[in-house]
């Protein structure tokens, strides 16, 4: 019986509508836009107007595939805003399906994926469906640790004035000066469709807890565009609290709050902590404020939950290691941690191709083979633009050991063409171009 429910089930879907992966997945900094300061600095989610926690349960299962779904109530207001769904912990490969039309297709379970899903739900009842499926991409997937099912899954709404992404750093001056600067871009976005003003602003916090300094600025946006607005205050005092891993002490953080304004109304906080200095790839070596890294490396993937995880870290620490090295991206609470423990991260993409990694003819690996090439940028791009931000990201890796080839050429060039400090590796390059280390 529960076979021919899946099968009924599976036909009904294939026999929707679909999107293209493109018009439902999108790329950029994983944080909660929260709607009170209060809520912003606690991080805490309940009460939050435009947050709806996602927890679908099972619908249907069988060998190999099963569906699972939840109805969710969209209010009224949401729909004068842009919605998002958040996922991860999904378990395997899904296709995603919301109001009985296909939003996207995904492969890579290990990453944290978000959806901009306003043109597909509706106010009232909605409907969401995850077909979880066997990947079409096993040869290259890694096998994540196994956590609670659909933890930390969810759906928020901004307003249509917002806040898209944004890019931070805190770094000396280029002139040699002792103070630092805040490199801050923040995408702002317009969802309607004629011109409207955006205000975007933003202030920062001494790790002691001083105001250094508030910003806001205005900007029109053309209908459903987005614009950059760029900030680059100096920030004094900052080599007093400079963020260097390993140590005894927790290195230094200063608390970022962004927000936007309507009408002298705050619309959304976006709250983050960042340490001072960059880390620089400069003449073969791996510099941080004029020295070299010496990295003392271990393996590691996050354990199932923040508490054991940094309690590992911190063990971690006092046997001297100051890098680690996951296997894949891991949950946003782990690179928090590190930003609070002081520990190097090289974040991995997802790709894992172990088997025939010596074979260098087209084809012979994943990794050399061009069919794969788009997946291959996929999962560097989802792994790049969650982690971005944070200040313990020192690298990044193209995959674990997978062999070399032109999928692993595209994924290197197309991160050092967005990454212009930090060295981009991959331990299979075998003194090849594809490798800064």
């Amino acid at each position: 019986m529960k076979r021919t429910l899946l099968a009924a089930l599976l036909a009904t879907l294939a026999a929707l509508p679909s999107a293209a992966q493109e018009a439902g997945r999108i790329h950029r900094t994983e944080v909660i836009p929260y709607d009170t300061r209060q809520r912003a600095d606690a991080r805490t989610r309940e009460g939050v107007e435009g947050y709806i926690a996602f927890a679908p349960r099972t619908l249907v299962a069988s060998d190999g595939a099963s569906i699972v779904g939840q109805e969710i109530e969209i209010p009224y207001a949401w729909t004068d805003g842009l919605t998002y769904l958040h996922l991860e912990h999904i378990g395997s490969a899904y296709s995603l399906w919301v109001n009985d039309m296909q939003v996207a297709e995904v492969d890579d379970c290990a990453t944290p994926a978000e959806f901009a899903i306003s043109d597909y739900v509706r106010q009232g009842t909605n409907s969401f469906r995850l077909l979880l499926r066997p990947s079409a991409t096993p040869a290259i997937d890694p096998a994540p640790a196994k956590r609670t099912p659909f933890l930390n899954c969810y759906l928020y709404n901004q307003n249509k004035r917002s806040i898209r992404d944004f890019e931070i750093a805190l770094v000396p001056d280029s002139a040699g000066r002792d103070f630092g600067v805040l490199k801050l871009a923040v995408v702002a976005q317009n969802g309607f469709n004629y011109d409207e003003q955006v205000e975007v602003g933003y202030d920062i916090y001494s790790p002691q807890g001083k105001l250094l300094e508030f910003n806001i600025r205005e900007v029109t946006i053309p209908g459903r565009s987005t614009d950059t607005v760029r900030f680059s205050p100096y920030i004094y005092h900052t080599f007093d609290n400079k963020w260097e891993a390993g140590g005894a002490k927790n290195p230094p953080l200063y608390r970022v709050m962004l927000f936007t304004r309507r009408n002298g109304t705050y619309r959304e906080y976006m709250p983050l902590k960042i340490g001072f200095g960059r880390t620089e790839w400069v003449d073969g070596k791996l510099m941080r404020l004029g020295r070299e890294i010496r990295m003392e490396r271990a393996r590691y993937n996050a354990a199932a939950d923040r508490k054991t995880t940094q309690a590992e870290i911190r063990a971690l620490k006092a046997q001297g290691k100051n890098t680690l090295c996951p296997d894949y991206p891991q949950p946003e609470w782990f690179y928090e941690l590190c930003d609070e423990a002081g520990m190097y991260v090289v974040d991995c993409a997802a790709v894992s191709a172990p088997e025939r990694r010596d074979d260098r003819r087209t084809g012979g690996t994943p990794s050399n083979d061009p069919a794969l090439a788009d997946e291959y940028l996929e999962r560097a791009r989802a792994m790049y633009y969650r982690s971005r931000n944070h200040t313990c990201v020192v690298a990044y890796a193209l995959g674990a050991p997978s062999g070399n080839g032109y999928c692993m050429y595209k994924a290197y060039e197309w991160l050092k063409s967005v990454e212009k400090y930090r060295p981009v590796v991959y331990i299979d390059a075998d003194g090849e171009w594809n490798s800064d280390l």
